[in-house]
C-alpha cells in the first residue's frame, strides 16, 4: 500500500511557526513517526509552497497510489485549482488540518477543495494524519 502526505504553504515551518496553534515538533520528526509506525506501508512526504507544485503532484500519484493525505494550507481557502485536481484523480484524498479550522478566523471556515474528499480530519494537531492514515486503511 502507498499514501502520499502532501503539505501545502508554511507548513515546512512546522515546530517554529506559531507553536500555539501548531505545536513545537517539525513535520520531518513527526513523519519519521508515522514510519516506524506504518511500517507495511511506503508513505511518501512531499511539501510546497508553490501551488502548482501541489497540482503537479496530486496529479503524478493520483492515478497510482492508495491514497493522498492533503493539508493544502492556506490554498484550502483559495485554490479552485487544487479543489479541481483533488476532483479530477481517481485516488482517494484525506484532507487533514493540525489545528481546528471552525475555532480560527472567520475566511479559515471555508474550504475550496472539500468537495472532492473522501474525508476531513481538523484540529488534532499532527495526529490528523495518523487518523487520516487509519480512514484510508478502512
Amino acid at each position: 500500500m502507498k499514501i502520499i502526505i502532501i503539505n501545502g504553504p508554511n507548513l515546512n515551518l512546522l515546530g517554529l511557526r506559531e507553536p500555539n496553534v501548531y505545536g513545537c515538533q517539525s513535520f520531518d520528526s513527526y513523519f519519521e513517526s508515522l514510519i516506524n509506525q506504518y511500517k507495511n506501508i511506503e508513505l511518501i512526504y512531499f511539501q510546497s509552497n508553490i501551488e502548482g507544485e501541489i497540482i503537479n503532484y496530486l496529479h503524478e500519484f493520483g492515478f497510482s497510489a492508495d491514497g493522498i493525505i492533503l493539508n493544502a494550507g492556506g490554498y484550502t481557502h483559495t485554490s479552485v485549482a487544487i479543489g479541481d485536481a483533488v476532483k479530477a484523480i481517481k485516488t482517494p484524498v484525506v484532507e487533514v488540518h493540525i489545528s481546528n479550522i471552525y475555532d480560527r478566523e472567520e475566511f479559515r471556515r471555508t474550504s475550496m477543495i472539500s468537495a472532492g474528499m473522501k474525508g476531513i480530519i481538523t484540529g488534532f494537531g499532527l495526529d490528523s494524519y495518523r487518523l487520516a492514515i487509519e480512514g484510508l486503511l478502512k
